[in-house]
């Protein structure tokens, strides 16, 4: 206790007062939903499981992992609702800001410790992997829509030093795990409707015949929206096939396939339309018919040859192919056309060492590889006109990286880690178009390379409290879209491909620990400092183009908290809470709105609020299950409160049109479970933001016309019906 107080203290001395002020909110929370370790010791009746994590690139127990890991399991998933976006359960993580744009045509906004925090769609700065496989491409950009929620087992996110062990903007590592079919075959149907004309349907089966296993699961998803030109249609099929073909050998094959139709974008708002009406689309969202078109196939194949107790193999390859169409309020379409592709191979062993000592260690070797046939041309009134296309390049991204990673025990008390990574990353682009004076030959390539090193320790004061100190090095190129763009002259962006864009460098340093005071209490708390040269950020920004530029350094500093109890086997809490400041450490100059400005040291990054508390209550008529065995039947319930402060929406820090407000917002759910003859059918009920509050659900970072803001949903509800029915 007196080191997780130490801890506090030096967390304290970090921060602004105003993130102390929520540090102290948060110790208030805890202090009134965890009570005394003696009561719970009266009270609790169901211990908290402690599950099986990657820590880096090995495989441990959450509680003995020296980082920051987070796991979220299937109820958690399923409680969520329709699971259609990551997001729904990713707002419990310490350190991860989850937000849901509700625009389908962008995807969600996700960040880790600030990394991630710029992009304007999808994913970048971390990395996103699903069942072994990457799901980011090698230039760090990736799609979160693209996991199936419907079939995932479990999520972890890992943040902190150890996270740069899966190289390229690896700022945090989020994993996701299809379940895995069954003793008893069954198929499950779930139906759910809700506000806005949403819909969602999802058919899954499960079954084994002998050492065959397979999921297959298919889901659709529609909705109208509340905004504006916030029309979307998607369907979803991911399917996974285990085969122990030897009692040491087992292969995984994965199938995806994710169809978007269409997804209107309704853009964003300045603040003045926010205000008037926040259901409006954006300045011309309507007349010239924005919305985005995509379609992606993957294949993955993951094999597991175990040679003896004390060393394991493994190799994975994947491929696929992605086509992205877009329509943008400039008169101009996006075309991509992708290819992608990789290998990984890998070993895990354990040792004996210092006279005895144990030792498990992982070495491996990654190689990925994307290209993507760009190109783009005008519109007129939301349809492509016969004009020829006004850009086409051959665009490609490649890695090769080798890492290895080692957890030496030191003794019954100590434990070191070590760990590194040598990356090397190209980006490259071939033009196509005719040379002219005014359209110079835009091709081009770089290499980047890096070495990522890790070393921690951690101390085992007891069997019930680890505290552990690790630092380590990372480093983030730009994505291909981020260098398909140059600044020619202070206000003059060309499509041509940027080589003088510099890969930003971090340095991180993680003090966390660990303690189970009773075998139903868990509570997590790290604080941690980020460094980062050469951060890239937004050099100038006008009709759908921006060009980037590299900003010498910031500095992110922040604390973590995570407590977990089950209070009896009908009740459970959870809080979790993330205090951090986000800086520019040294002033750049940029170009907004048209205007040359100069971003001032001091300033915050912009999308990253400094506090966000999440509490969790939940009640079960017939109590939880344990993990891994059905829940049973009878009545649930539980309600959500999510409050994050207020965050800025470009690097200029502009209280007058560039402030998201922060907000306190409540979610309830409710589920019964019946029996009904062979079949089980549970009933969901949703209601989000119970109290009607005004949001702003995300920002666009720095966005040309200043329409940064993207709605939040007023109060809006959802019900579901699933049966799952043995063969």
């Amino acid at each position: 206790m007196e080191t997780s107080v130490k801890i506090m203290k030096i967390a304290k001395k970090s921060l602004n007062p105003e993130a102390r002020h929520a540090l102290k909110l948060v110790a208030s929370l805890c202090l009134g939903v965890f009570p005394s370790a003696a009561l719970h010791a009266q009270s609790a009746t169901t211990a908290l499981a402690d599950v099986m994590v990657q820590s880096g690139r090995l495989e441990q127990k959450q509680f003995d992992a020296p980082a920051s890991v987070f796991a979220i399991d299937e109820d958690t998933i399923r409680s969520s609702g329709p699971q259609v976006n990551i997001s729904d359960v990713l707002n419990r993580a310490p350190g991860v800001v989850a937000l849901n744009r509700n625009n389908y045509a962008q995807d969600v906004q996700i960040s880790i410790r600030g990394f991630g925090s710029r992009a304007a769609f999808g994913l970048r700065g971390i990395r996103l992997i699903t069942d072994g496989i990457p799901a980011s491409m090698p230039d760090g950009q990736g799609q979160a829509s693209t996991v199936s929620m419907t079939s995932t087992d479990r999520v972890e996110v890992l943040t902190g030093p150890l996270a740069q062990l899966y190289g390229n903007a690896s700022g945090g590592v989020i994993q996701t795990f299809t379940r895995e079919a069954g003793a008893t075959p069954e198929a499950q149907v779930s139906l759910y409707a809700g506000s806005f004309g949403m819909t969602r349907t999802d058919w899954q089966i499960s079954q084994r015949s002998g050492n065959v296993g397979l999921v297959a699961d298919y889901s659709t998803f529609g909705i109208e929206g509340y905004r504006q030109n916030s029309d979307a249609r998607r369907q979803q099929l991911n399917s996974v096939l285990t085969v122990d073909a030897q009692p040491d050998t087992r292969i995984k094959l994965i199938v995806n396939v994710f169809d978007m139709p269409y997804a209107k974008d309704a853009l964003g708002l300045t603040s003045a339309q926010l205000a008037s009406n926040p259901a409006q689309a954006g300045t011309n969202a309507i007349a010239t018919g924005t919305r985005k078109t995509v379609k992606q196939e993957q294949v993955g194949a993951v094999l597991e040859h175990t040679i003896n107790s004390d060393l394991r193999l493994q190799a994975r390859v994947y491929g696929g192919t992605r086509s992205n169409l877009q329509y943008q309020a400039t008169n101009v379409w996006t075309g991509l056309e992708r290819r992608f592709e990789g290998l990984g191979l890998q070993a895990n062993g354990k040792a004996q060492v210092f006279d005895g000592q144990r030792m498990t260690w992982v070495v491996g070797f990654d190689q990925d590889h994307a290209q993507e046939q760009r190109q783009a041309g005008a519109t007129a009134s939301g349809e492509k006109t016969a004009t020829p296309v006004t850009r086409n390049e051959l665009n490609e991204a490649s890695n090769r990286d080798f890492f290895a990673q080692a957890n030496w025990s030191l003794g019954e008390r100590w434990t070191l880690t070590t760990g590194a990574r040598q990356s090397s990353v190209t980006l490259k682009s071939s033009d196509s178009m005719p040379v002219t004076l005014t359209d110079p030959d835009g091709s081009g390539s770089v290499t980047y390379k890096a070495t990522s090193p890790v070393l921690g320790l951690t101390w085992h004061a007891n069997d019930n409290l680890n505290i552990y100190l690790n630092q380590g090095k990372g480093f983030e190129t730009p994505t291909l879209a981020e260098a398909a763009y140059t600044l020619t002259a202070p206000t003059v962006i060309k499509g041509q491909f940027n080589p003088n864009l510099l890969a930003s460098r971090s340095k991180h340093l993680e003090l966390g620990t660990k303690w189970q005071p009773t075998s139903a209490t868990r509570i997590d708390a790290a604080w941690f400092q980020i460094k980062t040269a050469d951060e890239i950020v937004t050099a100038r920004s006008s009709n759908g183009q921006t060009a980037f530029t590299n900003a010498s350094k910031t500095v992110r500093d922040g604390f973590e908290l995570s407590l977990r109890n089950q209070h009896s086997s009908h009740w459970r809490s959870q809080i979790s809470g993330t205090v951090m400041n986000a800086t520019y450490d040294q002033a750049f100059s940029s170009v907004i709105s048209g205007t040359p400005v100069t971003v001032a040291a001091g300033n915050s990054l912009p999308a990253i609020p400094k506090q966000q508390l999440f509490a969790s209550l939940q009640w079960s008529e017939k109590g939880f299950s344990a993990a891994g065995q059905k829940p049973a039947l009878g009545t649930e319930f539980g309600i959500d409160w999510i409050n994050r402060s207020s965050m800025w929406a470009s690097d200029t820090n502009s209280a007058v049109d560039g402030l998201a407000p922060g907000y306190s917002v409540f979610n309830a759910r409710a589920r019964q479970r019946y029996q009904v003859g062979a079949a089980r059918v549970e009933a969901f009920v949703g209601i989000d933001n119970l109290t009607n509050q005004s949001t702003v659900s995300s920002v666009i970072v720095n966005q040309a016309s200043k329409q940064y803001f993207e709605p939040g949903l007023p109060r809006n509800w959802v019900v579901g019906l699933t049966s799952q029915i043995p063969l």
